[in-house]
């Protein structure tokens, strides 16, 4: 992983959690974004953060959104067309702070050279955003922005997608709404 990019996404709306959730304090940090950054940076050669704008109050490179709307799918098209010179990008969202540098490492360990993505499966499915993306689902993700069609569901269905199974369901949990915040703020399981 030490010559791989991770991207960070954290330009979600954040509406079920009222307020933005990269924005909130988390794990010893002022931010939830911080956070993730700086438990992973160590584990890559290069991390940034994936946003509609440079909002945050730490020293990051930040990957804008090139188009309008906001979703998953158009932080991966900025994503590869910014980093022009990048094959493949692990991607995790800023939400998730249990998962560890360790779920990558399998990742990578367990990529085949021709699929597109490899992404983690848990007990509670895919998890789209823990996953490593190839250049080569751009045009497929292009055509979806086109049509207006933005799960990340169904680039994965179109695209040669590795899953790759994980046990801990409690690893991908995701903080969407108050309640999940506050209980993983509790959590001694960073």
């Amino acid at each position: 992983m030490k010559n791989s990019t991770l991207v960070i996404i954290a330009g979600g709306k954040s509406s079920r959690m009222k307020r933005d959730k990269a924005l909130l304090p988390f794990g010893g940090y002022n931010s939830l974004a911080q956070y993730q950054y700086q438990r992973f940076k160590p584990f890559f050669s290069k991390v940034y953060l994936s946003a509609k704008d440079n909002k945050f109050n730490f020293d990051v490179d930040i990957i804008k959104d090139i188009y309008a709307n906001s979703s998953p799918l158009v932080a991966l098209i900025s994503i590869f067309e910014t980093l022009k010179d990048i094959d493949e990008v692990a991607i995790l969202s800023v939400d998730s702070p249990f998962i560890q540098p360790k779920q990558f490492e399998i990742l990578f360990n367990s990529a085949k050279k021709e699929s597109d993505i490899i992404v983690a499966e848990s007990p509670n499915g895919i998890e789209p955003l823990c996953a490593i993306y190839r250049r080569t689902i751009l045009p497929i993700a292009k055509e979806m922005l086109k049509d207006n069609r933005h799960r990340l569901m169904t680039i994965l269905d179109k695209s040669l997608t590795q899953k790759v199974l994980f046990q801990k369901e409690r690893l991908f949990i995701n903080l969407n709404y108050p309640k999940d915040y506050k209980i993983a703020k509790k959590s001694n399981n960073f």
